[in-house]
């Protein structure tokens, strides 16, 4: 992980428009102005963010970076390592018809979270295993499905869970080619692979 002070320096405001969404109503940003939202990283966000999109409830998404250092981040930077981001996705849903649980189950089977700074095939701090929550009560809850989680993965022969687990930092968005990229390119490259082990919350 990079040090701050080693930390690219950024920019003041995004170099970008932020885009429509290609699957929900309105622009990508909406997803922010939801009470009910969390930021998932699970490698790959191209993939992540297409299973959430797909997730019944689930009434916003948004690719994008958080977790490190530089404001305002591109792609480009982001794969040097050197900002100390990792790739996430911003999920926004209704708890009429969907709860917090069942996402959090959906997000500890759904990738492997034991990996440290990678995920499958792709290596490095970008890839990490991140899950970033945005009040207290959420976060306690987290907290307790990874310990929850942790038992069945030792009891399937795994490693210690490596998902740092927080109070939501600032979330930027990802460039416009990004979001909603497996819709806009539905052959492309998705590295989404859980464990097989069920997550039972």
């Amino acid at each position: 992980m990079v040090a701050e002070h080693d930390a690219l320096p950024g920019r003041d405001d995004y170099s970008f428009d932020i885009a429509d969404h290609t699957i929900f109503a309105g622009k990508v940003s909406e997803v922010m102005n939801h009470p009910n939202k969390l930021i998932v990283g699970m490698g790959c966000f191209w993939g992540v963010e297409r299973l959430f999109w797909q997730t019944e409830g689930v009434i916003a998404t948004a690719s994008g970076y958080a977790g490190g250092f530089t404001p305002y981040p591109i792609y480009d930077e982001i794969c040097t390592g050197k900002t100390g981001h990792t790739e996430v996705v911003a999920v926004a849903w209704d708890p009429e018809k969907i709860s917090l649980k069942q996402l959090l189950a959906i997000f500890w089977q759904e990738h492997d979270p034991t990996q440290g700074m990678r995920q499958g095939n792709d290596q490095g701090t970008q890839y990490r295993s991140a899950l970033y929550l945005f009040n207290e009560d959420d976060l306690a809850l987290a907290r307790a499905s990874a310990e929850q989680f942790q038992g069945r993965l030792t009891d399937s022969g795994y490693r210690q869970i490596t998902t740092e687990i927080a109070l939501a930092p600032i979330f930027y968005y990802a460039e416009p080619y990004h979001q909603q990229y497996l819709d806009k390119n539905p052959g492309g490259y998705c590295g989404l692979k859980g464990t097989g082990v069920v997550c039972m919350l």
